[in-house]
């Protein structure tokens, strides 16, 4: 397989675990810097624009959260969106950093949408919670963090 379908199936990968598709981009990530035929920069910036560009696609079904949400393909439940965008009211955008979380964090990022969050800002703090997440995996995967 050559260099570029190897991001390119990083990113789709890192991109559908941030919106509707069961997707482990940790699996992916690590298996990737494990073979060591990447450099990892490449590898958790490839991941992490996926996975904020996935993100951003969650911020834009929230927009039209009154449209989509009894969708059977929509990819938060009511009670996660509820309870998201409770968590959201409570402590606004400062809650985006929570939105690398496997469990809440996508429904995060369609509550900041729900609630009207300004991309600009949507995009820089899922930018930083989502990079460190990768960026620790990988320092824990190469051994940095031992």
């Amino acid at each position: 397989m050559d260099d570029l379908a190897i991001l390119a199936g990083l990113f789709a990968i890192a991109f559908g675990a941030a919106t509707i598709f069961p997707a482990q981009s940790e699996a992916a990530l690590v298996g990737l810097l494990v073979a060591g035929t990447h450099s990892p920069v490449l590898l958790v910036a490839v991941a992490s624009l996926g996975n904020v560009l996935g993100a951003v696609v969650n911020w834009a079904l929230g927009r039209g959260v009154e449209r989509f949400r009894d969708r059977k393909w929509f990819p938060v439940g009511p009670a996660a969106l509820d309870r998201a965008t409770g968590w959201y009211r409570k402590w606004g955008r400062w809650s985006l950093l929570l939105s690398w979380a496997p469990i809440g964090g996508d429904a995060l990022t369609v509550a900041a949408g729900v609630l009207r969050e300004p991309l600009s800002s949507f995009v820089v703090l899922v930018t930083i919670a989502k990079t460190a997440r990768y960026v620790v995996l990988a320092a824990a995967t190469l051994g940095v963090l031992a």
